[in-house]
């Protein structure tokens, strides 16, 4: 007599529960998950018994640690870890993730691209860098009179020269709290009155925000100014409700100035480290009109530019 064999069974989990299907997801992520196997078994190598109060033991021949070691350091269970070094298709919680990269003793470097490999938000990212080095400040100045200002991710305005400094209100003026480029633009007067397109500019700035914002859903900062937002701008709550995201590129940009006149400008961002940090972005004049007229903003006196 012949027994039809059993329907292969579903893998399981700790505890009994079952695993997600190997090797049907799609190819990129197949590859992602291989990334972050491979990485995980570099970081578990290069770190001695020795580094985190283990003892070698004599029969020891594993480089590194053992992967039940990882597991015990972070207090994770040693089958999710085991395949995560296997590359299987499987859902790690932050939390997971965030005991390991403490256990395996990962840099911030390190840490931020365990995360962006295994598709997952750090609740405990790294302070964003706000610093303006001297360096930075030099370079604003000699753009005048182009205007130029260093932004974060999170669009505050750490620095500015002269030019930007008049070019969309009194800048010099606005208190410092304020200072933020998706604050002034829905709910700053005088500074919406400057912008040439503003339905426009308030939905291309939302998208972009939106897009930063992906990488920094956990910090209280950002999570602070969309409440602010949320609760100052009926314009912010109707164009955020509808999660349109753009990622930063060059354009041309249409400024009115009450005395200078129209400005057309092509704005170009340039990271000045690692991302998440400062960013300079400046305007450049389409042209000859414009060029002049940003000349004749720079050198208003203070007086006059304030007005």
């Amino acid at each position: 007599m012949t027994v039809d064999p059993l329907p292969p069974q579903p893998a399981t989990g700790p505890g009994g529960a079952a695993a997600p299907p190997y090797g049907t997801a799609p190819r990129d992520d197949a590859a992602r998950r291989a990334e972050l196997a491979a990485f995980l078994r570099s970081r578990r190598e290069r770190i001695t018994p020795e580094q985190v109060g283990l003892p070698r033991g004599a029969r020891r021949r594993t480089p590194g640690l053992r992967r039940e070691e990882v597991a015990h350091l972070g207090a994770v269970g040693v089958t999710w870890y085991t395949w995560l070094e296997q590359a299987r298709d499987i859902h790690v919680s932050p939390q997971v993730l965030d005991a390991v990269a403490r256990a395996l003793l990962l840099d911030r470097a390190e840490r931020s691209h365990l995360f962006a490999l295994a598709g997952a938000v750090d609740p405990m990212p790294g302070r964003e860098c706000t610093g303006v080095t001297r360096e930075l400040w030099q370079l604003l100045h000699q753009l005048t009179p182009f205007p130029a200002v260093v932004q974060n991710s999170r669009f505050d305005i750490l620095a500015y020269n002269r030019t930007y400094g008049r070019l969309l209100c009194d800048l010099d003026a606005v208190p410092e709290e304020d200072r933020n480029c998706m604050w002034l633009a829905f709910t700053h007067p005088v500074w919406r009155a400057g912008l040439g397109d503003l339905e426009a500019t308030l939905r291309v700035m939302a998208a972009k925000f939106r897009a930063s914002m992906a990488e920094h859903l956990a910090e209280p900062a950002w999570k602070a100014l969309v409440a602010r937002l949320m609760e100052a701008s009926p314009e912010f709550r109707e164009i955020w409700a509808q999660h349109e995201v753009l990622r930063p590129v060059s354009a041309v940009k249409v400024f009115r100035h009450p005395r200078a006149g129209a400005l057309q400008l092509t704005a170009t961002s340039l990271w000045t480290g690692p991302n998440p940090g400062p960013k300079l972005l400046y305007y450049t004049p389409v042209d000859e009109m414009s060029r002049e007229r940003l000349e004749q903003l720079a050198a208003e006196p203070a007086a006059l530019a304030a007005v």
